[in-house]
């Protein structure tokens, strides 16, 4: 005898798995809105404010996964929706930005690069969603695209802040522009901050750093942001050559 009250719960079930989960998308939604805002406000020449929404759609994005793992809202719908996010807000909108700001008066160099940087956002997005399953969640395989469009949109912001005229760092923006796009396909092992647990005790130093840092922000928010994603970009350099040194010396032992 078939029972209907069972198969009725699963069936349930199934749809309650296959449903969508409002509170982590919201923060994607929120962020893809940042990136549709910067290119936006990219396109009016208003280049402070896009790369403070690009800044913006980075903090929301990296909120989103929490607040899904925290309430256990984790789905395959939230996973695909944020990758397409990031590819809007991290990928198109830093290089739609940059190439309004200063690229364009390069020609087709210009465009080739703000090209470039697309594709190594799309590609690194496509590898990083292909690989969730096996990579170690300590280090990101290449640097993340939020923190390459926050690089590329924080020379923006502090070029702007300082009234440097587009023209005279065009070359200098070309080669920020490539650098990101480049080094977001790359091998450079770059630390992922996903193994911080926030509910543990700290000690007292910490957040006095923490203290120091909000200050530094507030006074000088485009340096402090700009300074931050450059130390960050180099710290895979050191960090991947740091990993292939101690390879070399545990291959051969009697050196």
């Amino acid at each position: 005898m078939v029972d209907f009250n069972k198969q009725r719960a699963i069936a349930k079930n199934r749809v309650r798995r296959r449903g969508i989960y409002i509170l982590p998308n919201l923060f994607t939604v929120a962020a893809l809105f940042a990136g549709f805002y910067a290119i936006v406000q990219g396109m009016n020449q208003r280049f402070d404010a896009a790369a403070i929404a690009i800044y913006v759609a980075m903090v929301l994005d990296g909120l989103d996964g929490r607040v899904a793992r925290l309430t256990h809202t984790q789905s395959a719908f939230g996973a695909e929706f944020d990758s397409l996010a990031d590819m809007v807000s991290f990928g198109a909108a830093p290089a739609l930005v940059i190439y309004e700001w200063s690229l364009r008066g390069l020609g087709k160099l210009g465009w080739i690069a703000a090209f470039v940087y697309v594709a190594g956002a799309a590609l690194r997005l496509a590898r990083f969603n292909t690989m969730l399953e096996v990579a170690d969640k300590r280090w990101f395989q290449g640097m993340p695209s939020p923190s390459a469009a926050a690089l590329v949109a924080g020379f923006v912001f502090i070029m702007d802040d300082y009234r440097i005229a587009p023209e005279a760092v065009a070359w200098w923006a070309f080669g920020v522009t490539l650098f990101a796009g480049l080094i977001m396909v790359s091998n450079v092992k770059y630390y992922s901050f996903k193994t911080i647990n926030l509910k543990k005790s700290v000690p007292f130093v910490a957040l006095l750093l923490c203290v120091v840092f909000i200050a530094l922000l507030s006074y000088q928010p485009a340096v402090v942001l700009f300074g931050g994603f450059v130390a960050y970009a180099i710290s895979g350099f050191v960090v991947s050559g740091w990993s292939l040194l101690r390879r070399r010396r545990t291959a051969d032992p009697g050196s």
